[in-house]
């Protein structure tokens, strides 16, 4: 097996192309190759405001939008339930655990930031993607020190695909 994505769309805002697919898969790569990690399944769902509204909402208690949310099956939080996986064959079991877990990105927030911050939509979408692929990986930004070491990682990555700002 190797780093794949799966991906699917749930809003009808923005049409996701072929290429801007092709460039999130290459994203992927890079993040996984800069982070050793070469092998597993990520789950990226587009949506609008209003679902990512009811997902923070529901998932970390916060009652607005947000750009990108994060669900890793990688971490094991005390706060998280354990989740009991029913299979008739060992080897389907092999390959729930690859899943490294879901990314979702809110396609509306995702123009506003692009034109907020003077860049293209592209550039917007390939960060928080790499943003959310580094929190499924255990990194987060609550401190000064966290966040820079996730924003050098994210523009490390980001440079290597020509999204620079």
């Amino acid at each position: 097996m190797s780093l794949q994505l799966v991906w699917s769309n749930e809003q009808n805002d923005f049409e996701i192309s072929e290429s801007l697919i092709s460039l999130l898969e290459t994203i992927l790569q890079k993040a996984g190759e800069a982070e050793g990690i070469l092998e597993g399944e990520v789950d990226l769902m587009f949506v609008d405001d209003e679902q990512i509204h009811v997902l923070n909402r529901e998932y970390r208690g916060i009652d607005r939008p947000t750009d990108v949310l994060s669900f890793s099956m990688v971490e094991s939080l005390d706060e998280e339930l354990d989740i009991v996986y029913e299979v008739e064959d060992e080897s389907e079991l092999a390959e729930i655990t690859d899943v490294l877990g879901d990314i979702i990105i809110s396609i509306p927030t995702a123009k506003r930031q692009s034109e907020e911050y003077g860049h293209s939509i592209e550039r917007e979408l390939g960060f928080l993607f790499v943003h959310g692929f580094l929190h499924l990986l255990g990194y987060d930004h609550q401190d000064k020190e966290s966040e820079a070491e996730m924003m050098s990682k994210q523009e490390a990555v980001l440079a290597q695909v020509g999204l620079t700002r």
